[in-house]
């Protein structure tokens, strides 16, 4: 494949898998070898094996951080910090995507930033939707509920009032108390459930000191 022919297929793409190339009557080799080359020609991005990205002097767009993550680790959503800061619920700026999956928990860094992957059990990977999180690019983000939900289920000691003064949490018109109650039933953790509790004075005294 010619560096141009790559261009007009991908050129619109924030990342790509190498399986993109390998359609038709192709040499997987082949293909293996032209990317390595282009890599090293500083052309394209590996940001793990077979997901790729156009270096900055060739691209078109700019891939959004959590369209990254997602595509990284199958099945996995931005939950944690990053969802959080995400909502504007804590204030931080979080300099490692966080997201939760049902994969093996790791850390990759790459030419596009830090990602960090924890995992969750199936019976819990519910509460994220598919958001438009910059022009034309869609990631799996986790409810600001649900992201505050797998925050405590990871840390432990997390379920307690004293951890969850510690997050600051703010902008309690983004949480939607009810949704917070019924998501930690839904777990059958009651670790999630006395925090969903404890959450609820937290966010009300925040509330109230907007006012």
């Amino acid at each position: 494949m010619k560096w141009q022919a790559l261009l007009a297929m991908v050129a619109d793409e924030p990342v790509f898998p190498s399986a993109l190339l390998l359609a038709g009557k192709v040499s997987a080799a082949q293909v293996r070898l032209q990317l390595s080359r282009w890599v090293k020609a500083q052309r394209l991005l590996q940001l793990r094996r077979g997901l790729y990205a156009l270096a900055p002097a060739w691209r078109k767009v700019e891939p959004h951080p959590f369209l990254v993550a997602n595509r990284m680790q199958r099945g996995s959503y931005v939950s944690l910090q990053s969802a959080l800061a995400h909502h504007g619920v804590i204030p931080e700026h979080v300099p490692v995507v966080t997201s939760v999956g049902p994969g093996r928990p790791e850390t990759v860094r790459n030419s596009l930033g830090a990602f960090q992957f924890n995992h969750l059990a199936g019976k819990l990977l519910f509460g994220y939707f598919r958001v438009e999180v910059a022009p034309r690019q869609f990631a799996f983000v986790a409810s600001p509920e649900k992201a505050l939900l797998d925050l405590v289920y990871l840390t432990p000691g997390a379920d307690s009032s004293d951890y969850l003064r510690e997050l600051r949490l703010q902008n309690s018109a983004a949480i939607n108390l009810s949704a917070l109650d019924e998501l930690a039933e839904r777990s059958g953790k009651p670790k999630l459930v006395r925090a969903a509790r404890l959450a609820r004075p937290l966010f009300a005294a925040e509330e109230g000191d907007a006012v």
